[in-house]
């Protein structure tokens, strides 16, 4: 429990750190990697989404167990962020520079795997039930 608490937990003030800042770069970003954004509310959007999943991060850090069930949508939205990358590139359609984001979420995904295989077990009241038979 204690490997699956520091690695959603880890996850989640990465994620709020790198994630939290791009509410202010939107113009940058379309300097730094032309065009320019068009469709500001996509990425406001994706920006609040993404945030929102790194406060889930944390939030299943303080209890694993009892969050166990919300790491599938957490690997789920981890690998579909490296997979759609990996393509993206693969077909010259993103730069290479965007697929070290994507191959941190590929080792993010792959860790709450692990995170979600570590929390296996028996649950507290059924601990509990067997005990008292």
């Amino acid at each position: 429990m204690k490997l699956a608490r520091l690695i959603f937990g880890a996850a989640g003030i990465f994620g709020v750190v790198v994630i939290g800042p791009m509410y202010f770069l939107e113009d940058r970003i379309g300097q730094d990697t032309p065009p320019a954004i068009t469709h500001p509310e996509f990425f406001y959007g994706f920006v609040g989404l993404a945030l929102a999943w790194q406060i889930a991060f944390l939030v299943i850090a303080v209890d694993p167990v009892r969050y166990r069930l919300m790491m599938v949508p957490s690997m789920l939205e981890k690998f579909t962020f490296a997979i759609a990358v990996g393509f993206l590139v693969f077909k010259n359609r993103a730069p290479a520079s965007v697929a070290g984001f994507a191959s941190v979420d590929l080792i993010l995904g792959i860790l709450f795997v692990i995170a979600y295989l570590k929390t296996a077990g028996p649950r507290p009241e059924q601990v509990v039930a067997k005990s008292g038979s």
